[in-house]
Protein backbone atom coordinates (compact mmCIF):
# COMPACT_ATOMS: atom_id res chain seq x y z
CA UNK A 1 0.00 0.00 0.00
CA UNK A 2 1.09 3.62 -0.70
CA UNK A 3 -0.32 6.53 1.87
CA UNK A 4 0.89 10.05 0.77
CA UNK A 5 1.58 12.88 3.55
CA UNK A 6 -0.88 14.51 1.33
CA UNK A 7 -2.89 14.19 -1.76
CA UNK A 8 -4.28 16.69 -3.14
CA UNK A 9 -5.72 14.78 -5.97
CA UNK A 10 -8.92 12.95 -4.17
CA UNK A 11 -10.01 16.32 -2.81
CA UNK A 12 -9.82 17.71 -6.38
CA UNK A 13 -11.79 14.73 -7.81
CA UNK A 14 -15.21 15.64 -6.11
CA UNK A 15 -15.58 19.40 -6.71
CA UNK A 16 -13.74 19.16 -10.30
CA UNK A 17 -16.57 19.68 -11.70
CA UNK A 18 -17.74 22.92 -10.03
CA UNK A 19 -14.05 23.80 -9.74
CA UNK A 20 -13.54 24.13 -14.09
CA UNK A 21 -17.09 25.94 -13.96
CA UNK A 22 -15.96 28.57 -11.55
CA UNK A 23 -12.15 29.33 -13.62
CA UNK A 24 -13.75 29.31 -16.68
CA UNK A 25 -16.55 31.93 -15.82
CA UNK A 26 -13.70 34.02 -14.38
CA UNK A 27 -11.20 34.22 -16.92
CA UNK A 28 -14.23 34.44 -19.41
CA UNK A 29 -15.36 37.65 -17.26
CA UNK A 30 -12.34 39.04 -18.18
CA UNK A 31 -11.42 40.31 -14.90
CA UNK A 32 -8.74 38.84 -13.43
CA UNK A 33 -6.98 41.35 -10.79
CA UNK A 34 -8.44 42.13 -7.37
CA UNK A 35 -11.87 41.15 -8.88
CA UNK A 36 -15.53 40.17 -7.40
CA UNK A 37 -13.65 37.04 -6.55
CA UNK A 38 -10.88 38.48 -4.07
CA UNK A 39 -13.86 40.75 -2.92
CA UNK A 40 -16.25 37.38 -2.10
CA UNK A 41 -13.27 35.20 -0.25
CA UNK A 42 -12.29 38.19 1.94
CA UNK A 43 -15.71 38.98 3.37
CA UNK A 44 -16.35 34.71 3.65
CA UNK A 45 -13.33 34.66 5.53
CA UNK A 46 -13.47 38.25 7.72
CA UNK A 47 -17.04 37.04 8.98
CA UNK A 48 -15.73 33.36 9.43
CA UNK A 49 -13.23 34.29 11.74
CA UNK A 50 -14.96 37.20 13.29
CA UNK A 51 -13.09 40.72 12.26
CA UNK A 52 -13.79 43.36 10.66
CA UNK A 53 -11.29 43.74 7.47
CA UNK A 54 -9.96 40.83 5.84
CA UNK A 55 -6.84 41.21 3.11
CA UNK A 56 -6.39 38.69 0.28
CA UNK A 57 -2.43 38.96 -0.47
CA UNK A 58 -0.10 37.03 -2.98
CA UNK A 59 1.28 35.01 -0.45
CA UNK A 60 1.22 33.95 3.88
CA UNK A 61 4.77 35.23 3.60
CA UNK A 62 4.05 38.23 2.20
CA UNK A 63 1.08 38.77 4.91
CA UNK A 64 3.58 38.74 7.06
CA UNK A 65 5.75 41.57 5.73
CA UNK A 66 3.20 43.89 4.93
CA UNK A 67 0.81 42.88 8.31
CA UNK A 68 4.32 43.71 10.34
CA UNK A 69 4.50 46.65 8.50
CA UNK A 70 0.91 48.22 8.34
CA UNK A 71 1.70 47.62 12.22
CA UNK A 72 4.26 50.19 12.95
CA UNK A 73 7.29 47.08 12.93
CA UNK A 74 10.44 49.08 11.56
CA UNK A 75 14.12 48.99 11.29
CA UNK A 76 16.13 48.27 14.98
CA UNK A 77 13.06 47.31 16.26
CA UNK A 78 12.77 43.35 18.12
CA UNK A 79 10.26 41.18 17.22
CA UNK A 80 9.70 37.94 19.67
CA UNK A 81 8.97 35.00 17.91
CA UNK A 82 9.57 31.00 17.99
CA UNK A 83 12.20 29.13 16.46
CA UNK A 84 10.40 25.86 15.64
CA UNK A 85 8.25 26.74 12.54
CA UNK A 86 8.35 27.85 9.15
CA UNK A 87 11.71 30.41 7.84
CA UNK A 88 8.41 32.75 6.29
CA UNK A 89 7.91 33.39 10.48
CA UNK A 90 11.34 35.21 10.76
CA UNK A 91 12.11 36.21 8.03
CA UNK A 92 9.78 38.60 7.26
CA UNK A 93 11.08 40.29 10.40
CA UNK A 94 14.50 40.72 8.82
CA UNK A 95 12.77 42.09 5.69
CA UNK A 96 11.83 45.24 7.52
CA UNK A 97 15.31 45.76 9.12
CA UNK A 98 14.26 44.52 12.60
CA UNK A 99 15.50 41.59 14.69
CA UNK A 100 13.99 38.77 15.28
CA UNK A 101 14.27 37.55 19.27
CA UNK A 102 13.28 33.99 19.87
CA UNK A 103 12.52 31.97 22.73
CA UNK A 104 12.24 28.39 23.32
CA UNK A 105 8.96 26.47 22.77
CA UNK A 106 6.42 24.13 25.17
CA UNK A 107 7.69 20.50 24.49
CA UNK A 108 4.34 19.31 24.78
CA UNK A 109 2.34 22.14 22.31
CA UNK A 110 5.39 22.74 19.97
CA UNK A 111 4.00 26.52 20.56
CA UNK A 112 6.02 29.63 21.72
CA UNK A 113 6.30 28.95 25.68
CA UNK A 114 4.79 32.10 27.00
CA UNK A 115 6.54 31.76 30.70
CA UNK A 116 9.65 33.01 27.92
CA UNK A 117 7.65 35.83 26.15
CA UNK A 118 7.35 37.04 29.76
CA UNK A 119 10.64 36.95 30.65
CA UNK A 120 11.94 38.65 27.10
CA UNK A 121 9.85 41.29 27.44
CA UNK A 122 10.48 42.19 30.73
CA UNK A 123 14.19 42.37 30.24
CA UNK A 124 14.37 44.28 26.67
CA UNK A 125 12.22 47.27 25.78
CA UNK A 126 13.12 47.08 21.75
CA UNK A 127 10.69 43.94 21.81
CA UNK A 128 7.53 45.78 20.18
CA UNK A 129 5.54 42.88 18.38
CA UNK A 130 5.25 39.11 19.61
CA UNK A 131 4.52 36.57 16.37
CA UNK A 132 2.93 33.37 17.94
CA UNK A 133 3.00 30.96 15.18
CA UNK A 134 -0.85 28.46 15.99
CA UNK A 135 1.97 25.50 15.59
CA UNK A 136 0.04 22.63 13.15
CA UNK A 137 -3.24 23.86 13.89
CA UNK A 138 -3.05 24.19 17.20
CA UNK A 139 -3.88 26.97 19.45
CA UNK A 140 -1.44 29.28 21.68
CA UNK A 141 -2.72 30.32 24.98
CA UNK A 142 -3.84 33.96 23.32
CA UNK A 143 -5.47 35.25 26.82
CA UNK A 144 -2.64 34.83 29.06
CA UNK A 145 0.01 36.13 25.94
CA UNK A 146 -2.42 39.07 25.44
CA UNK A 147 -2.56 39.61 29.20
CA UNK A 148 1.46 39.28 29.23
CA UNK A 149 1.79 41.97 25.65
CA UNK A 150 -0.91 44.37 26.95
CA UNK A 151 1.07 44.62 29.99
CA UNK A 152 4.27 45.79 28.36
CA UNK A 153 2.53 47.60 25.34
CA UNK A 154 3.83 45.48 22.67
CA UNK A 155 1.86 44.16 19.66
CA UNK A 156 0.40 40.76 18.85
CA UNK A 157 0.88 39.69 15.15
CA UNK A 158 -0.77 35.83 15.15
CA UNK A 159 0.58 33.66 12.09
CA UNK A 160 -2.23 31.33 11.52
CA UNK A 161 -1.10 30.42 8.37
CA UNK A 162 -1.52 26.47 9.92
CA UNK A 163 -4.61 27.30 12.10
CA UNK A 164 -7.52 28.48 10.59
CA UNK A 165 -10.47 27.05 11.81
CA UNK A 166 -9.02 26.84 15.40
CA UNK A 167 -10.56 28.06 18.40
CA UNK A 168 -9.24 29.43 22.08
CA UNK A 169 -11.00 31.04 24.99
CA UNK A 170 -10.11 34.69 25.40
CA UNK A 171 -12.05 36.77 28.59
CA UNK A 172 -14.78 33.31 29.01
CA UNK A 173 -15.43 33.21 24.84
CA UNK A 174 -14.68 31.14 22.33
CA UNK A 175 -12.67 33.16 19.22
CA UNK A 176 -11.31 31.82 16.02
CA UNK A 177 -6.83 32.20 15.76
CA UNK A 178 -6.20 34.98 14.08
CA UNK A 179 -8.99 37.48 15.33
CA UNK A 180 -7.20 38.10 18.84
CA UNK A 181 -3.74 39.95 17.82
CA UNK A 182 -3.49 43.49 16.30
CA UNK A 183 -3.49 41.51 13.24
CA UNK A 184 -3.09 37.67 11.87
CA UNK A 185 -2.20 36.42 8.81
CA UNK A 186 -3.52 33.17 6.84
CA UNK A 187 -2.15 31.03 4.22
CA UNK A 188 -3.48 29.33 1.70
CA UNK A 189 -0.85 27.24 0.33
CA UNK A 190 -2.01 23.91 -1.46
CA UNK A 191 -1.62 21.62 1.18
CA UNK A 192 -3.47 24.48 4.27
CA UNK A 193 -6.12 23.39 5.88
CA UNK A 194 -8.12 26.04 3.01
CA UNK A 195 -5.53 25.58 0.17
CA UNK A 196 -5.54 27.23 -3.59
CA UNK A 197 -4.01 25.79 -6.20
CA UNK A 198 -0.84 28.21 -5.88
CA UNK A 199 0.11 30.71 -3.59
CA UNK A 200 -2.17 32.96 -1.56
CA UNK A 201 -2.54 34.59 1.74
CA UNK A 202 -4.39 37.27 3.91
CA UNK A 203 -3.91 39.75 6.49
CA UNK A 204 -6.85 39.79 9.03
CA UNK A 205 -7.32 42.94 11.49
CA UNK A 206 -9.90 44.52 13.16
CA UNK A 207 -8.03 48.07 13.26
CA UNK A 208 -8.92 50.50 9.90
CA UNK A 209 -5.87 51.74 9.82
CA UNK A 210 -3.87 48.62 9.12
CA UNK A 211 -6.35 47.44 6.53
CA UNK A 212 -6.07 50.96 4.71
CA UNK A 213 -2.41 50.45 4.87
CA UNK A 214 -1.99 46.91 4.01
CA UNK A 215 -4.39 47.64 0.75
CA UNK A 216 -1.91 49.78 -0.05
CA UNK A 217 0.83 48.56 0.12
CA UNK A 218 -0.44 45.09 -1.75
CA UNK A 219 -0.29 47.45 -5.13
CA UNK A 220 3.11 49.26 -4.66
CA UNK A 221 1.95 51.91 -1.94
CA UNK A 222 -0.78 52.95 -3.80
CA UNK A 223 -4.59 53.93 -3.07
CA UNK A 224 -5.28 55.69 -6.46
CA UNK A 225 -3.96 54.37 -9.33
CA UNK A 226 -0.36 56.03 -10.38
CA UNK A 227 -0.29 57.91 -7.12
CA UNK A 228 2.04 55.89 -4.50
CA UNK A 229 2.05 57.86 -1.33
CA UNK A 230 4.79 54.81 -0.34
CA UNK A 231 6.78 52.62 -1.67
CA UNK A 232 5.03 49.22 -1.78
CA UNK A 233 4.96 45.68 -2.93
CA UNK A 234 3.39 44.21 -6.22
CA UNK A 235 1.08 40.96 -3.57
CA UNK A 236 -2.26 41.07 -4.61
CA UNK A 237 -4.16 37.75 -4.58
CA UNK A 238 -4.29 36.13 -7.51
CA UNK A 239 -7.70 36.38 -8.73
CA UNK A 240 -7.81 32.49 -10.14
CA UNK A 241 -6.95 31.67 -6.75
CA UNK A 242 -9.57 33.74 -4.96
CA UNK A 243 -12.16 31.82 -7.39
CA UNK A 244 -10.60 28.46 -6.24
CA UNK A 245 -10.63 29.44 -2.63
CA UNK A 246 -14.63 30.26 -3.42
CA UNK A 247 -15.07 27.00 -4.18
CA UNK A 248 -13.66 25.16 -0.92
CA UNK A 249 -14.52 27.57 1.07
CA UNK A 250 -17.70 25.59 2.24
CA UNK A 251 -16.34 22.76 2.76
CA UNK A 252 -13.85 23.75 5.33
CA UNK A 253 -15.30 22.95 8.77
CA UNK A 254 -16.43 19.59 7.17
CA UNK A 255 -12.98 18.94 6.34
CA UNK A 256 -11.38 20.24 9.53
CA UNK A 257 -13.77 17.64 11.36
CA UNK A 258 -12.47 15.14 9.08
CA UNK A 259 -9.04 15.83 9.93
CA UNK A 260 -9.74 15.98 14.00
CA UNK A 261 -11.68 12.18 13.63
CA UNK A 262 -8.24 10.72 11.93
CA UNK A 263 -6.59 12.02 14.72
CA UNK A 264 -8.58 9.76 16.72
CA UNK A 265 -8.08 7.23 14.64
CA UNK A 266 -4.25 7.05 15.20
CA UNK A 267 -4.72 7.89 18.64
CA UNK A 268 -6.79 4.69 18.78
CA UNK A 269 -4.55 2.65 16.62
CA UNK A 270 -1.70 3.81 18.37
CA UNK A 271 -3.12 2.41 21.61
CA UNK A 272 -4.41 -0.76 20.28
CA UNK A 273 -0.93 -1.67 18.97
CA UNK A 274 0.90 -0.03 22.15
CA UNK A 275 3.50 1.19 20.24
CA UNK A 276 5.77 3.77 22.40
CA UNK A 277 5.35 6.55 20.42
CA UNK A 278 4.18 10.31 21.75
CA UNK A 279 1.08 11.11 20.03
CA UNK A 280 -0.99 14.27 20.14
CA UNK A 281 -4.23 13.94 22.67
CA UNK A 282 -7.08 14.79 20.77
CA UNK A 283 -9.15 18.26 22.78
CA UNK A 284 -12.90 17.96 23.20
CA UNK A 285 -13.16 21.44 21.05
CA UNK A 286 -11.62 22.99 18.04
CA UNK A 287 -8.13 24.06 19.93
CA UNK A 288 -6.16 21.85 17.27
CA UNK A 289 -7.17 21.46 13.75
CA UNK A 290 -4.81 18.79 12.98
CA UNK A 291 -2.81 21.00 9.67
CA UNK A 292 -0.63 18.10 10.43
CA UNK A 293 -0.60 15.04 12.61
CA UNK A 294 3.32 15.03 14.27
CA UNK A 295 4.78 12.85 16.75
CA UNK A 296 7.67 12.13 18.86
CA UNK A 297 9.68 9.17 18.29
CA UNK A 298 12.89 7.28 19.75
CA UNK A 299 15.36 7.08 16.53
CA UNK A 300 13.31 9.19 14.30
CA UNK A 301 15.37 9.42 10.71
CA UNK A 302 15.94 5.26 10.32
CA UNK A 303 11.67 5.14 11.16
CA UNK A 304 11.32 7.51 8.32
CA UNK A 305 13.64 5.95 6.34
CA UNK A 306 11.66 2.45 6.70
CA UNK A 307 8.37 3.81 6.67
CA UNK A 308 9.26 5.24 3.25
CA UNK A 309 10.69 2.39 1.98
CA UNK A 310 6.92 0.60 2.60
CA UNK A 311 5.08 3.47 0.76
CA UNK A 312 4.16 6.05 3.69
CA UNK A 313 4.81 9.59 3.18
CA UNK A 314 5.89 11.23 6.02
CA UNK A 315 7.79 14.60 6.92
CA UNK A 316 9.90 16.99 9.56
CA UNK A 317 8.59 19.73 10.56
CA UNK A 318 11.59 20.99 11.01
CA UNK A 319 14.33 19.83 10.44
CA UNK A 320 16.83 22.62 11.65
CA UNK A 321 15.56 24.84 14.31
CA UNK A 322 15.34 28.58 13.03
CA UNK A 323 18.16 30.29 15.36
CA UNK A 324 20.37 27.35 13.94
CA UNK A 325 20.11 28.23 9.82
CA UNK A 326 23.20 29.73 8.74
CA UNK A 327 21.68 32.98 7.42
CA UNK A 328 20.58 33.78 11.41
CA UNK A 329 23.73 33.22 11.90
CA UNK A 330 25.17 37.11 12.58
CA UNK A 331 22.22 37.27 15.58
CA UNK A 332 24.55 34.75 17.92
CA UNK A 333 22.24 31.86 18.92
CA UNK A 334 24.21 28.66 19.38
CA UNK A 335 23.69 25.14 19.63
CA UNK A 336 22.28 24.63 23.05
CA UNK A 337 20.46 27.71 23.59
CA UNK A 338 17.13 26.87 22.66
CA UNK A 339 17.00 22.96 23.80
CA UNK A 340 13.30 22.32 23.48
CA UNK A 341 13.47 23.42 20.30
CA UNK A 342 16.39 21.52 18.79
CA UNK A 343 15.11 18.34 20.80
CA UNK A 344 12.07 18.45 18.70
CA UNK A 345 14.22 19.09 15.66
CA UNK A 346 15.49 15.52 16.29
CA UNK A 347 12.49 13.78 17.78
CA UNK A 348 9.69 15.06 15.64
CA UNK A 349 7.55 13.12 12.67
CA UNK A 350 4.98 14.23 10.60
CA UNK A 351 2.39 11.49 9.52
CA UNK A 352 -0.32 11.23 6.62
CA UNK A 353 -3.53 13.42 7.06
CA UNK A 354 -5.69 15.35 5.29
CA UNK A 355 -9.39 14.95 4.79
CA UNK A 356 -9.72 11.60 2.42
CA UNK A 357 -7.64 9.41 3.93
CA UNK A 358 -9.03 6.39 4.92
CA UNK A 359 -9.64 4.19 7.78
CA UNK A 360 -7.35 1.76 6.02
CA UNK A 361 -4.62 3.80 5.09
CA UNK A 362 -3.94 4.97 8.94
CA UNK A 363 -4.02 1.26 9.94
CA UNK A 364 -1.59 0.36 7.43
CA UNK A 365 0.39 3.38 8.80
CA UNK A 366 0.65 2.40 12.12
CA UNK A 367 1.30 -1.24 11.52
CA UNK A 368 4.18 -0.15 9.77
CA UNK A 369 5.60 2.03 12.89
CA UNK A 370 4.69 -1.14 15.08
CA UNK A 371 6.35 -3.29 12.39
CA UNK A 372 9.78 -1.26 12.47
CA UNK A 373 10.40 -0.87 16.71
CA UNK A 374 8.98 -4.95 16.93
CA UNK A 375 12.08 -5.84 14.58
CA UNK A 376 14.19 -3.45 16.75
CA UNK A 377 13.73 -5.47 19.58
CA UNK A 378 14.05 -8.24 17.68
CA UNK A 379 17.74 -7.32 17.12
Amino acid sequence: MKVPLFDLTRQYQTLREEMLKKIDETISSGQVILGENVKEIEKKVADYIGVKHAIGVASGSDALVLALRAMGIKEGDHVVTTPYTFFATASAIMRLGALPIFVDVDEETFNISLDEVEKTLKKDDKVKAVIPVHLFGRSVDMQRLKEICDNHNVKILEDAAQSIGSECVVNEKKVKTGSIGDAGILSFFPTKNLGAYGDAGMVLTNSDEIDEEVRMLRVHGSKKKYVHDEIGYNSRMDELQAAILNVKFPHLDEWIEKRINAAKNYAKLFEKHEVQVVYPTVPSDKSYVFHQYVIKVDRRDELREYLTSQGVGTSIYYPIPLHLQRCFSYLGYKKGDLPVSEKLSQETLALPVFPEITFEEQEYVVEKITEFYSRRKGL
